[in-house]
């Protein structure tokens, strides 16, 4: 466990290769969007990122696909926090989005300038942490990732990147991956009641001593609603609060990196790190899962 008094150290450490950070994170996602979808202000997201470091928030989850409107999440990123003190960024390639903002898939080939493009707008010589995305939408990828992967792990002995990652993934793609090089996080899609098919992956990656970082865990999933509430109502905890609890409590490798364009709900979810179930609330969470 950290010594680190601040509140996003609360629920511990983890190491993503040669970086150590805080289990709850930052996801830039949602940065830019307001709740009815429209485009929140530059000077509201900055704010957002830097009150999440002043929380103690260490690992910051962005990709250069990640903007709405006018506004991108590395650019603002990169405007608010460099110089990087002590901050880990974790990006992800693969999926991109062309000049129109259409999605597209990546071939191998096209990754170094999704990688660079990265690099330009964060600011940066190399990239701390690049997952390897797979698929199309949230389904699980499917096929070999060897080719891509292979790709990325080039550009890491090149220097370019410093730790690799793969994302919307099974575990057979993570058996592959690892023949490869080196894997610090797998990130998918997986909540409380969202993708528990990944419970085999969440203890694979335990096996390994690999980082879950789990994305969607507060806004995916149906049917707990009852359950949750009843137990955010024994901790006077919100809903969302309750939910990335549970996220952490799955194991020490777990990871969370909650997104939000909000001040006051960023502080909710990074609060969400102190909070201790009991076995009676996690038996009423997972009742008829």
């Amino acid at each position: 466990m950290t010594t680190n008094t601040l509140p996003a150290a609360a629920a511990g450490t983890w190491k993503l290769g040669s970086f150590e950070v805080n289990r709850l994170g930052y996801g830039a996602m949602r940065l830019m969007s307001t709740s009815d979808g429209g485009v929140r202000d530059r000077e509201t997201s900055i704010a957002v990122l830097r009150r999440a470091v002043e929380l103690g928030v260490n690992h910051i989850d962005t990709a250069s696909f990640y903007f709405a409107g006018p506004r991108a999440a590395n650019e603002l990123i990169n405007s608010a926090l460099a110089p990087y003190d002590n901050l880990v960024l974790t990006t992800k390639v693969g999926p991109g989005r062309d000049f129109e903002g259409t999605f597209f898939t990546a071939r191998p080939e096209q990754l170094r300038a999704q990688v660079e493009q990265n690099l330009r707008e964060l600011g940066l010589d190399h990239l701390d942490v690049a997952n390897y995305r797979i698929g199309e939408g949230l389904d699980r990828g499917t096929g070999s990732l060897a080719d891509g992967f292979g790709a990325l792990a080039d550009l890491r002995e090149k220097g370019l990147i410093r730790e690799l990652g793969i994302s919307n993934v099974g575990p057979e793609h993570l058996t592959e991956a690892l023949a490869i090089a080196p894997v610090v996080c797998v990130q998918n899609q997986y909540g409380l009641t969202a993708r528990r098919e990944d419970d085999e992956l969440v203890r694979l990656c335990a096996d390994h001593g690999i980082a879950f970082v789990p994305f969607f865990a507060v806004a995916s999933g149906t049917g707990e609603d009852a359950r949750v509430a009843e137990v955010a109502k024994r901790h006077d905890a919100t809903p969302a609060q309750i939910r990335l609890a549970w996220t952490l409590h799955q194991g020490p490798h777990v990871l969370a990196i909650p997104g939000t364009g909000d001040v006051a709900h960023l502080e909710q979810n990074v609060a969400a790190a102190a909070l201790e179930l009991t076995d009676e609330d996690l038996k009423t969470l997972e009742r008829d899962n």
